[in-house]
């Protein structure tokens, strides 16, 4: 890396040609204190890399001849239009990667016509990041200890026009992220998670694994399934689980309310060794069983994965890190290069493997052996 991060991209260079090779240009404009933040996982990093990797043991079925004509990605999820099943995954404090942060995410996702969610921790008010949008937008959040503050929050988003609310179930409080502690990670000035202000600290954002979770604070005041209901209960806005990785968890969040499943294991940030989410995702489509949309992140690096998923039941993807890279590396630009990538992988895969509609997307445009 260079003595200090570089200044971003003022074009994109030829090189780049997949959304994985602006890791290597975002490292050198970022901090190693910001890098070990975005790019680190919890522990060892076993569930990261098995992100990605359970996806390249998975081989498409190809079909030929197939009638393509009209073929499109576009589809409905909880009543809203998308042109493609690719959403900007929540990820905090977008202004440790470009000094632009979610407005300049916001406005290559509006370029592009991609569904963006917001984190509670954004480091732009998410007033702001809604005004400037031009394309779907849904907000994170996790249930604070305040259920007051959580609420305020849930009217803020309202207000602003978002779509759809994410409750992360997943963290109530951090993995042992070993790479953020080696770098000494905090927030440089300037940078903080502005629509928490005023809020008691959440347990999700203090770092264990110095000292023990039991018997201190950490736990305080932490969700239950009670706490999802309550928030169906106080939103009119339909509610995503985002962090179920278990059949049961699925059904029981669909029990309580929930208007929608988003497997996910965080990126591999919170408790490692957990299972690839694409090979968790089978059990739970079939759990769920069209009861409500169903969605995946988690290792998503190719528009073949994106296509993968669906094949295995998934509704729509969340892309996390790539675009961040992205946006460290070239800001606006790189993120939409990021999105132009993939949706154009997405409609070769679907052109490729005979799909003309996601709707013809099954289980039949993955190989099993033996099968055929």
């Amino acid at each position: 890396m260079p003595s200090k991060p570089l200044p971003p991209l003022a074009h994109i260079p030829a090189d780049i040609t997949a959304v994985a090779d602006y890791a290597a240009y975002a490292r050198e404009r970022m901090t190693p204190s910001a890098w070990a933040y975005i790019d680190g996982a919890a522990a060892d990093g076993i569930t990261c890399t098995e992100n990605l990797a359970a996806f390249q043991r998975l081989r498409l079925q190809q079909r030929v001849l197939t009638d393509m004509v009209g073929a499109t990605t576009q589809y409905t999820l909880l009543g809203q239009r998308f042109n493609y099943p690719i959403f900007l995954a929540p990820v905090a404090y977008h202004k440790l990667a470009h000094a632009g942060g979610e407005i300049a995410t916001m406005q290559a996702a509006s370029a592009m016509g991609a569904g963006m969610i917001v984190s509670a921790q954004a480091s732009t008010k998410l007033e702001d990041i809604a005004s400037t949008a031009q394309a779907p937008l849904w907000f994170q959040l996790y249930i604070q200890p305040d259920r007051d503050f959580t609420l305020q929050l849930v009217q803020r988003a309202e207000a602003a026009g978002y779509g759809a609310l994410v409750l992360t179930v997943d963290a109530p409080v951090n993995g042992v992220r070993n790479q953020e502690q080696r770098a000494g990670f905090a927030l440089p000035p300037g940078v903080e998670a502005v629509n928490l202000c005023g809020s008691l600290v959440p347990a999700h954002t203090a770092h264990p694994g110095t000292s023990p979770v039991f018997g201190s604070t950490l736990l305080a005041g932490a969700p239950t399934w009670k706490d999802v209901q309550w928030l169906v209960q106080h939103t009119r806005l339909p509610v995503l689980l985002k962090g179920i990785t278990h059949p049961g968890d699925a059904l029981s969040g669909l029990d309580h309310g929930a208007a929608g499943i988003i497997v996910s294991n965080h990126g591999g940030r919170t408790l490692d060794t957990l299972p690839a989410t694409i090979d968790m995702l089978p059990g739970i489509a079939r759990a769920v069983n069209g009861r409500a949309p169903v969605l995946l992140d988690g290792g998503i690096r190719r528009g073949s994965d994106v296509f993968k998923a669906l094949a295995l039941g998934a509704s729509a993807v969340l892309v996390g890190r790539p675009y961040i890279y992205a946006l460290a590396a070239a800001g606006a630009p790189g993120v939409a290069h990021v999105l132009h990538i993939l949706r154009t992988e997405l409609e070769v895969t679907m052109a490729l493997a005979g799909t003309p509609t996601l709707a013809d997307i099954d289980h039949r445009a993955l190989f099993t052996p033996g099968l055929i």
